[in-house]
């Protein structure tokens, strides 16, 4: 019971706990959160600013070199000759390896450039260490074609062939420039400057989100210049995108972004535009990452509260089973009185000298008023015992005279035949049964037994009415070690074919005994012509409790249907059921369920499923 003493004072042990260790966690971890949180921003946006002064000074070296190249008397010379249509092919070799050698010596000016290469319209590229190449190929390749068409000057992180053909295939990120002018559309030459992409990713890699947020190196379009393969990154959906668009689109230089994942947890974006080439560095971490070691704080304080609030509801149910045991069993007992089991309340109150307060003087009050309560009743439940088993003597003793006189009469009517054998077959029938029926101190007989009864007397009606009827009996189930009250099938047979023979040459009656688990039915049905409506109504309503006395008295009571269903329910009560379906077309069927009942077993303790 909730409102028991015993479960409030639990109850608020358990509030008090979880209040107090559940604000306790709450607040520390908000608190710890928004400081962690503040710490990790601040330090994530000052290393991308040490990274952006890095990618500054790497930028730088590319613009140098590519200035120095731009503006090279030899790089002048060399567009001019190689220009020249009338210039014969070996001067023409002469000056692109002139060329190479001059980007060779450049090159080695500057550590972060892995090598430069310049590429012609005509289908011809050079390179550093005398590399001169006819290859048509790369006019038809993407970053090639956007270059002339966009303007894209940087390329992200690929394999560059030219490198490839020096050993060199660690993958680079490339800055285009037209020579000779500066609109790529009209460029005949291209310039074409590699940087190692492990310039750009291992100091990218020192800077940590978490256990696994990843910073991406975006270029002025929003493009990774860096291949990198994160848990959830720029591929994790529109929304994603559309954040790191708008931070692109914003006039602020770096900041944090809040993101509402489809889990219904948040990610955190902090992003960082660089100054010469408007790239930005963009980190993506989870909720869950950034404070992990937050959370399992969080876990070990949920653990240690569970562990606390397990202790408190341990003294929380000794200090209430102290208090309200003797009231819990003395509620108990009160149940059970109400249920009428008087004998296991008087074992359920406590003993008096356990208890010395004023809950001892309720409790020896009300064991006096149990046991003063159940004397009455079992006064009063055996007189109406004894009532009872009167009514049911009374109507016992109806069933033998009514069945002798017509026996007496089948025996009379088969000597005038002088059909001898017959008679002393009906004699001998009739003798089996009066044995039977003289047992009148059983009320309660073997089931096997009453079946033979019945056999006898179907044995009987058969000898009177010969051909006229038709009788089968089937049985079914375990039929054995059960007992039934006396005198409850013969009545029924005997209706069924004293009204079915009234109005038709020949009658059937189908007797069908039947056990299904603890369930007993009897089944007699007829052809005759059924039972008035308003009969049968009349019939039910007699066989209401309160009119059984008055049905004893009826006369057109005594005999037949009503007796055995009075007899029924005196002895089964509730426990019997009975259905009759009647019709003059189809006859009439009685249905009799009753209790499965064995051998020395008491009605009172039969199964009520």
């Amino acid at each position: 019971m909730f409102y028991s003493l015993k479960s409030r004072l639990m109850t608020f042990f358990v509030l008090l706990s979880i209040l107090s260790f559940g604000t306790m966690a709450i607040l520390l971890f908000n608190q710890s959160r928004t400081i962690i949180r503040s710490n990790i921003e601040s330090s994530a946006l000052e290393k991308m600013e040490e990274y952006g002064a890095y990618i500054d000074m790497v930028q730088m070296q590319i613009y140098d070199l590519a200035s120095l190249v731009f503006n090279s008397d030899v790089t002048k010379n060399w567009d001019k000759l190689t220009s020249d249509p009338t210039i014969p092919a070996g001067e023409r070799m002469y000056e692109h390896i002139k060329m190479s050698k001059f980007l060779t010596q450049a090159t080695n000016g500057y550590s972060g450039v892995s090598g430069v290469s310049i590429y012609s319209e005509d289908g011809m590229w050079l390179g550093t260490d005398n590399q001169v190449v006819f290859d048509k190929t790369f006019l038809q390749q993407d970053w090639y074609k956007d270059f002339i068409v966009n303007g894209n000057h940087w390329m992200a992180e690929h394999t560059d062939p030219g490198e490839v053909l020096r050993n060199n295939a660690s993958p680079v990120v490339s800055m285009l420039m037209p020579l000779g002018t500066f609109e790529p559309s009209m460029a005949q030459n291209i310039m074409k400057l590699n940087v190692n992409a492990d310039y750009f990713r291992e100091p990218l890699n020192r800077i940590h989100l978490g256990e696994n947020g990843t910073i991406y190196l975006l270029d002025q379009e929003g493009t990774p210049l860096l291949s990198q393969t994160p848990q959830s990154g720029l591929s994790a959906g529109e929304p994603l995108l559309d954040k790191i668009e708008e931070a692109r689109r914003d006039w602020r230089k770096q900041g944090v972004i809040n993101l509402k994942n489809e889990r219904g947890t948040m990610d955190i974006l902090v992003y960082k535009k660089l100054k010469l080439t408007n790239w930005m560095l963009v980190g993506f971490v989870s909720e869950e990452d950034l404070y992990s070691e937050l959370f399992m704080l969080r876990k070990s304080i949920v653990i240690f509260s569970a562990l606390l609030l397990i202790v408190s509801l341990f003294v929380a149910a000794g200090l209430a089973y102290s208090i309200t045991k003797p009231l819990s069993e003395l509620v108990s007992a009160m149940r059970l009185v109400q249920r009428g089991d008087f004998r296991l309340a008087e074992n359920k109150i406590p003993p008096e000298h356990s208890i010395r307060s004023e809950i001892g003087y309720v409790t020896s009050t009300f064991r006096t008023m149990v046991t003063q309560l159940r004397y009455h009743i079992k006064t009063e439940f055996e007189l109406k015992l004894l009532r009872q088993q009167a009514e049911y003597k009374s109507l016992l003793m109806q069933i033998n005279p009514h069945f002798l006189f017509n026996t007496l009469e089948l025996m009379s009517s088969l000597t005038m035949q002088k059909r001898n054998d017959d008679t002393i077959e009906v004699i001998e029938l009739l003798g089996k049964m009066m044995r039977y029926s003289l047992k009148i101190s059983d009320d309660l007989v073997p089931l096997t037994e009453e079946l033979g009864y019945v056999h006898d007397y179907v044995g009987i009606l058969k000898k009177r009415f010969s051909d006229r009827l038709h009788i089968t009996i089937v049985e079914e189930g375990e039929l054995d070690n059960l007992t039934i009250i006396k005198f409850i099938l013969q009545p029924l047979i005997e209706n069924a074919v004293k009204f079915s023979l009234r109005q038709q040459a020949e009658a059937r009656v189908d007797i069908h005994v039947r056990r299904v688990q603890r369930r007993l039915y009897f089944i007699i049905a007829d052809n005759g012509p059924g039972i008035d409506p308003e009969q049968l109504q009349r019939l039910q309503e007699q066989m209401m409790p309160p009119q059984l006395d008055l049905s004893m008295l009826n006369r057109n009571w005594q005999i037949g249907l009503g007796n055995v269903l009075a007899r029924c329910r005196l002895y089964y009560g509730s426990l019997f059921a009975v259905q009759i379906d009647s019709s003059p077309e189809s006859g009439t069927r009685i249905e009799l369920r009753l209790p499965v009942e064995e051998e020395s077993q008491d009605v009172s303790g039969i199964d009520r499923r």
